[in-house]
């Protein structure tokens, strides 16, 4: 295997990577109301330097490889109607990867996200049930910078407050499946449970708990010099996140990840910061 063949494989499956460890709920299960428009700019700093492979044994990269990224992008939900929410979420990044070999660098747009969310049911409008659509356009040609495949997503979501130790709380049960078309397409199942907490009576401060996994499944079983550029893989993770509200329409989310469990897949670490602020048309 040539060194820029080896070095192609290892960038895009950090890429792979990076996507899954950056993705998250945004608005998760909870309403938006009709005319609000939220947007939620993020940015993401991920890094792995060992892997899992096909027997879950954690090791590191070959040729003392480390791969590191810089992940933006722009989420947005509008509140449609009392059921419906449209969501867009476009992102964009820029990766190295490098061993004692050589460096490889990229950056671009990935997967453009179009989702809409319909709200099935309430339980005293303190608990809901949502299902959400979803279409994924690849806004890129070179293969680096994921699968450029289109393809669609189904998620189920349950979320809910309530009070611990005097605290308001809350919760958000989500579980996706998403499928990529064309050759050697990728099903994959994304799932993931949080739990917070508001920490002052003006609902200013809140932390929250996070665990979550990914399982993903294709034709192509082939073991890469990297085991993460691998279609078939798994992994679970763990995040901890401080949200500050500085305005009833501003708040900014502090977030720390790490992946615990892994199969084919690398062992990263993340730190993302974003911001989320909201607008009433209505």
């Amino acid at each position: 295997m040539t060194l820029k063949n080896t070095l192609s494989k290892c960038l895009f499956a950090g890429i792979v990577l990076l996507a899954i460890a950056t993705g998250k709920s945004y608005a998760g299960g909870f309403p938006v109301r009709p005319g609000r428009i939220s947007l939620s700019p993020s940015s993401t700093y991920f890094f792995a330097n060992k892997a899992w492979d096909a027997d879950s044994h954690k090791g590191a990269f070959a040729n003392n490889g480390k791969f590191s990224s810089w992940s933006y992008s722009l989420y947005s939900e509008v509140g449609l109607s009392r059921k419906f929410t449209l969501s867009v979420l476009a992102p964009y990044v820029m990766n190295t990867f490098s061993t004692d070999l050589g460096t490889s660098k990229s950056s671009g747009f990935q997967d453009l996200e179009v989702g809409i969310r319909y709200y099935l049911a309430n339980i005293n409008y303190k608990y809901y049930f949502s299902l959400q659509g979803t279409a994924i356009l690849p806004m890129y040609t070179n293969t680096a910078l994921g699968y450029n495949q289109k393809g669609a997503e189904l998620k189920l979501a349950f979320a809910g407050s309530g009070h611990l130790f005097g605290k308001n709380s809350f919760f958000i049960l989500e579980n996706g499946v998403r499928e990529y078309f064309g050759y050697e397409s990728v099903f994959q199942d994304r799932y993931n449970a949080t739990y917070g907490l508001t920490l002052d009576k003006k609902f200013r401060e809140q932390i929250s708990l996070s665990v979550g996994g990914f399982y993903a499944t294709s034709i192509n079983k082939d073991f890469n010099v990297n085991p993460s550029a691998s279609k078939n893989f798994a992994f679970n993770q763990v995040s901890l996140s401080y949200g500050h509200a500085f305005a009833k329409s501003l708040s900014l989310f502090l977030t720390g990840g790490s992946f615990v469990t892994g199969r084919n897949t690398g062992a990263g670490t993340s730190f993302s910061a974003s911001l989320n602020y909201r607008i009433d048309t209505k």
